[in-house]
């Protein structure tokens, strides 16, 4: 388990990555949350690694600037905590930006309880394309990071694909 773009493996057992995994694992062994990896968010990219990219960056960001990480990071990772494929499927009235936030809202609090930094990052992740702005600095970066880890997650992926065109073609 990585975060794209990062040559760091997340495990327990390397000295970078174990703070991180320890403030995740419990979340990442949810059923739940295992089931996000069925779900593409990005071209390949599953939910359940959009996820972990947006939550590690958030933990190495927030950490940076002596932010409470430890909330902004499991905030990160519930952030896209929701089940259906948004390019078909639409659960409820209105549009995907603004119902995905509150449904992953109500299934992360069905599950875990959560305090106001990690509720404030999941349901306003995606200002300012909704009105609500986060409330807090942990909710802002991981809403910036939320739009990073897309582009970044897009941009990879087609060059990948330009690469692979390019050595079948020569």
């Amino acid at each position: 388990m990585k975060a794209i773009a990062s040559k760091k493996y997340i495990d327990e057992n390397d000295k970078t990555t174990a703070e991180f995994f320890n403030i995740t694992k419990d979340l990442l062994s949810l059923e739940q949350m295992k089931d996000l990896d069925n779900y593409i968010q990005h071209l390949n990219t599953s939910r359940l690694q959009h996820s972990i990219n947006v939550a590690y960056y958030t933990y190495l960001l927030c950490k940076k600037f002596n932010l409470d990480y430890t909330s902004a990071t499991r905030g990160a990772l519930l952030h896209d905590f929701y089940f259906y494929d948004w390019r078909i499927d639409k659960p409820e009235k209105g549009s995907h930006v603004s119902i995905h936030p509150k449904l992953a809202l109500k299934t992360a609090q069905s599950l875990i309880e959560l305090n106001d930094i990690e509720k404030d990052s999941i349901l306003n992740h995606m200002w300012p394309m909704t009105h609500k702005m986060p409330k807090y600095k942990e909710s802002m970066i991981v809403s910036l990071i939320d739009k990073y880890c897309t582009v970044l997650e897009v941009f990879t992926q087609f060059k990948n694909r330009c690469v692979q065109r390019f050595r079948l073609s020569t």
